[in-house]
């Protein structure tokens, strides 16, 4: 506003307040966190609907092994991203688009290239009981690919300062991929694998077309040692972004193991809506990173305000979500799915620490604290995942959510420790 201020001529008369309020408004909207926060909420609103046509045309255990499938995918996409994203997002911001695909693909070549080698390793080298076959190996490689791509588009899109490109690509997935699982839920597609092609050309079909589109732009050369600076500040981090991938996702792979891929359904129809809650405060910290980490370069960093402006929103959304989807599940998603019920009040509150742990680690990697970063990532896995083994044989999903907010809250208190002893201005 201060920018809008200055360049406007003095004998110009001030806007009726009805236009300074849409201006404003309108400024708002340009935000790259608000359009980052849009581009989660739409994703959100996706995977709302997604839950629901899949438990409508799959029973509970296809179900569970979709929700497998795509767990492998999320957590192979960490190990091929090497904990590049935010670190990319750091050294690269201003870079023009182009030259940051072309940087981006430097980075990501060699790991996206291993990760094909083993994927046909396992296929070759694993046992027939193991192995679920030709098939699911090479559609969960491909969509390992595809996530990778657009994750790397995101980072691009907020380095480059293109955010609101990423947003349309964002729409453009969505409704392709609601188009796609609409027709297989007409059709009454059964077969889980086939569910996974749906997410795989959703996610390719935009992400190509705009690497396509940024390449095609102006960009000078970058030097290689950005990418390696890139490099060694993505290892540094790696360990979180594994661990925190492994907290997320490690109770689905727990529950099929120590229980069944009924419950695994069962538990994902309610995770799936939880994780909603702590997206929009992801998307804020990540548009907030740069922000914050040259506020702290100048001593004017200020972390309390910040993180109870977090937990006031857990706190009034939290009860109001847990509520809706107590009511909200035998209704839409059938009596077979009424156990589910059990797990909501649990996974709400772990959603909502979660929310808060994200902005306490984003504070700390803005003041270059990544080793404290990895260490609350890797304690919030371990603790969780402790849990599940413990709990998940007595209680099944119930064990499964109170392991998730046992880590999740293991590893806020961790960051808010870390945080406290690193400084924090009064």
């Amino acid at each position: 506003m201060s920018e809008l201020r200055t360049q406007r001529p003095r004998a110009e008369p001030a806007p009726a307040r009805g236009h300074g309020a849409a201006a404003w408004i309108g400024g708002q909207l340009r935000e790259p966190y608000v359009q980052l926060f849009a581009s989660q909420l739409l994703t959100g609103a996706v995977a709302l609907v997604a839950n629901i046509l899949m438990v409508r045309a799959l029973a509970p255990a296809h179900r569970g092994e979709v929700a497998l499938m795509l767990q492998v995918v999320y957590l192979a996409t960490q190990f091929m991203l090497l904990g590049t994203e935010r670190a990319f997002v750091a050294g690269y911001h201003e870079t023009p688009p182009a030259a940051a695909v072309r940087a981006y693909a430097r980075l990501l070549a060699v790991p996206c290239a291993v990760g094909l080698v083993v994927a046909a390793g396992f296929e070759l080298v694993v046992p027939q009981r193991w192995n679920p076959g030709l098939l699911v190996i090479a559609l969960i490689a491909g969509f390992t690919l595809v996530e990778v791509a657009g994750l790397a588009a995101r980072a691009v899109a907020i380095a480059s300062g293109h955010v609101s490109d990423f947003l349309v690509s964002r729409v453009a997935e969505a409704l392709l991929l609601l188009a796609l699982l609409v027709a297989f839920y007409v059709a009454n597609v059964t077969t889980p694998a086939l569910w996974i092609v749906a997410y795989l050309v959703a996610g390719l079909v935009p992400t190509t077309a705009y690497v396509c589109l940024w390449l095609r732009g102006p960009g000078p050369r970058t030097a290689p040692e950005r990418n390696r600076l890139v490099r060694r500040e993505g290892i540094a981090l790696f360990p979180a972004a594994v661990s925190n991938m492994a907290m997320l996702r490690s109770d689905r792979l727990a529950l099929p193991a120590l229980a069944s891929t009924s419950a695994l359904g069962l538990y994902t129809s309610v995770a799936t809506m939880t994780e909603l809650l702590a997206w929009p405060v992801r998307a804020y910290a990540d548009s907030r990173l740069g922000r914050w980490r040259k506020a702290h370069r100048g001593g004017d960093l200020v972390t309390r305000p910040i993180l109870l402006a977090v937990v006031v929103y857990c706190l009034v959304v939290a009860p109001i979500a847990a509520g809706g989807l107590y009511l909200f599940i035998v209704p839409v998603f059938g009596h077979e799915y009424a156990p589910a019920k059990a797990v909501v009040v649990p996974l709400v509150a772990a959603a909502g620490l979660y929310a808060v742990s994200r902005v306490s680690l984003g504070l700390l990697i803005a003041k270059g604290r990544g080793r404290l970063v990895s260490a609350a990532e890797i304690t919030g896995f371990v603790v969780s995942f402790t849990a599940y083994l413990l709990l998940i044989p007595p209680f099944g999903i119930l064990g499964a959510a109170y392991g998730s907010l046992v880590g999740y809250g293991s590893c806020l208190l961790f960051a808010l420790l870390a945080n406290r002893l690193t400084g924090d201005k009064p």
